[in-house]
């Protein structure tokens, strides 16, 4: 006694219900809507921490820490981002060849701009000591390329920031060891030409 049971028809509304994600997508696209919400407020406070730390607009420095550093009046101290100049204030460390003269070079052209400074930031804000790492502008003037160009520093390219700007620092750098400046004019660096 095989019997059939008759076949009825499904209703359109349940047909219908086939069409709706399931579960699967429902989760992928709450995934995404975190991620999108997460990034926006991640940008937001970064951008939030840049006004706190730095401020807006031109900033005063303070005072001239060493080739490489200045410190603002608001009490940030700024690493100049591909920058290597000589030490001359570090503790328990001699004051290398031309490291004050790196610092005096460096505090002659803040003071050129009314000690008035401009940060621009590429790559992590700030080192592990704390400071912000930043290119410099002092008017037109891109302080870390000067200073490199000057021949009282090295150009330090193995640090994350932009490709442009390494060439920039590299180009300053073999100009400044073609004419011999400062440090390329000490007989260790006298081999070193480009």
């Amino acid at each position: 006694m095989n019997r059939r049971l008759p076949r009825f028809p499904i209703p359109r509304t349940v047909r219908r219900r086939r069409n709706f994600p399931d579960s699967r997508s429902l989760i992928f696209l709450l995934i995404i809507l975190i991620l999108v919400v997460y990034r926006g407020l991640r940008s937001a406070n970064q951008n939030a921490d840049r006004g706190l730390s730095t401020g807006e607009g031109v900033l005063t420095v303070e005072r001239v820490v060493d080739g490489d550093t200045l410190r603002l009046t608001n009490g940030e101290t700024v690493r100049l981002i591909g920058v290597d100049a000589p030490e001359s204030v570090k503790p328990d460390s001699q004051v290398e060849p031309y490291g004050p003269e790196a610092a005096e070079y460096l505090a002659a052209l803040v003071r050129q701009a009314g000690n008035q400074v401009r940060l621009e930031f590429d790559g992590p804000r700030r080192d592990k000591y704390g400071r912000l790492l930043a290119y410099v502008w002092a008017g037109d003037k891109l302080l870390n390329e000067e200073i490199i160009r000057a021949g009282f520093s090295r150009a330090e390219t193995q640090y994350s920031y932009s490709h442009i700007m390494k060439e920039r620092f590299r180009l300053a750098e073999t100009e400044a060891k073609l004419a011999r400046r400062g440090i390329w004019s000490l007989p260790e660096n006298s081999s070193h030409r480009n």
